[in-house]
């Protein structure tokens, strides 16, 4: 009776912490929908175009840089509430933007959102859950992101067809405006309603006991974990916090040298990669890239929601697996997917194939292997990998590195499928995912069933690389 109640518990708070994962989700990939009525109103070329795509990237990337900082600062809890803030203020903003440069202000506010909970969020679910089933928990985080893309992609389609009725025909000059004529005015403001939801549910959170541990909170921090494991444990994981921070000295430094050298490039090269295999080129420009292919418009929109659908249901796999199976054959078997997908994407339109849903299919190959590999490991391992006393800053770091990549993927696709065409644009994103490979079978050591604390003193155990896989067998 009691462990059901400690699970349901835990279960609650990393939903709710999820639902930052959801706003990252519909905020990033509703601007799909809408890409082609702000291109057409403002008269936008390739380049503002991919400026107004990656706008919002470039405040993920501001977002990143500060997240960790002030989670460490002021603690998990108060930082996801700004995040939460902010999707609001932008999603009303977009919504009642006078201009071009108030949308781009208006997306760059949202992208601080998204940076922020893009960190933040898998950090604290991370934090509060117990060894054996914090990787699940964590990919809860991504498999709230593919909700929040397809909800979008849904939502982004019935606006699109409600805009064309006769009832709305008739309405007031500023509502005609917001969800007739200028319908990508409703599609962005959409996501104001789960900001609010998460704000409200944020007030009934815990802070982090981890991040009360560090701060001295020891008292407060037990009675978190005592509501998550039994009372034996609790003890001796804030006993063990208390022991490893003896071990550390120094601020951010200390994760780039000595014992957390390797788990700093390990995130920063994983986070790095996850983005430049063009994963968000298909959520960005897919409509555009199956239109180039034969597709009518309305069936490539269609396939947009095909390629949701997948997203989340093979991320299941991942919190089905990721405690069983491990971290690194997830990785490893959905790499060598995603390379070969992207090969034959790039053949297919490199020998001007004309059947439109086989590149529709080997697509959705590519979506599904991401889906139970990079997309969620990549938050569990950067949210395990790094020492108690930074973690925030440290995984502020990568994730920042995440979102250079993902910037720079929106901006320059665009521009890439111009100069390149589709079939040089695939093959490239297949070159600059091969590093994957090497990293995930020979570097990235396996963290399941660990608690966070043992994963950071095997990194202070650990004389050298050659040791990993030792370890592991």
């Amino acid at each position: 009776m009691i462990e059901k109640k400690s699970n349901r518990y835990v279960n609650t708070l990393a939903v709710i912490a999820s639902i930052g994962g959801f706003l990252f989700g519909y905020d990033t990939a509703v601007i799909s929908g809408t890409i082609s009525f702000v291109s057409t109103q403002y008269q936008l070329d390739a380049v503002g175009t991919g400026w107004y795509v990656s706008s919002a990237l470039l405040g993920c990337i501001l977002g990143v840089a500060v997240a960790g900082i002030l989670s460490d600062k002021y603690g998990r809890k108060k930082v996801l509430i700004l995040s939460a803030l902010l999707f609001g203020i932008s999603a009303i903003g977009c919504a009642f933007a006078i201009g071009f440069a108030d949308l781009v202000i208006y997306r760059l506010i949202g992208g601080l959102g998204i940076g922020v909970a893009s960190m933040v969020s898998p950090l604290y679910i991370s934090e509060l859950s117990p060894a054996h089933k914090r990787g699940r928990l964590v990919a809860l985080y991504q498999f709230a992101i593919t909700i929040g893309i397809l909800l979008s992609y849904f939502s982004n389609a019935w606006l699109l067809k409600i805009s064309h009725s006769e009832n709305l025909a008739q309405t007031t000059s500023l509502i005609h405006k917001i969800m007739v004529s200028e319908v990508w005015r409703i599609m962005l403001g959409t996501s104001a309603l789960p900001a609010l939801i998460f704000l409200f549910l944020l007030q009934f959170v815990p802070e982090s006991p981890r991040w009360l541990t560090i701060k001295g909170n020891e008292a407060k921090a037990l009675q978190v974990l005592q509501k998550i494991v039994p009372d034996a444990e609790a003890q001796k994981e804030i006993s063990d916090i208390k022991t490893n921070l003896k071990r550390e000295s120094g601020g951010l430094a200390i994760a780039f040298k000595g014992s957390f050298r390797l788990p700093m490039f390990i995130g920063i090269s994983l986070a790095v990669l996850t983005q430049v295999c063009g994963i968000n080129a298909i959520i960005y420009y897919g409509p555009g890239i199956m239109e180039k292919a034969g597709l009518a418009r309305a069936d490539a929109l269609g396939g947009q929601v095909i390629i949701g659908l997948v997203n989340v249901l093979f991320t299941l796999i991942a919190i089905w697996k990721i405690d069983l199976l491990g971290r690194r054959p997830l990785l490893i078997t959905g790499v060598i997917g995603i390379i070969s997908s992207l090969v034959i994407v790039g053949l297919l339109f490199y020998f001007n194939n004309s059947n439109a849903y086989l590149l529709l299919v080997c697509i959705l190959f590519f979506i599904a292997c991401f889906a139970f590999s990079y997309g969620p490991v990549i938050w569990v391992l950067l949210s395990e990998i790094f020492p108690a006393k930074i973690r925030g800053q440290a995984m502020s770091v990568a994730t920042f590195s995440l979102w250079i990549g993902t910037a720079l993927v929106g901006q320059l696709t665009p521009i890439l499928l111009e100069k390149l065409g589709p079939a040089g644009t695939f093959w490239l994103f297949a070159l600059l995912t091969t590093p994957a490979l090497y990293l995930s079978v020979k570097i990235i050591p396996e963290t399941k069933g660990k608690s966070l604390e043992e994963i950071e003193s095997y990194w202070l155990n650990k004389k050298s690389t050659k040791t990993i896989h030792e370890t592991e067998q």
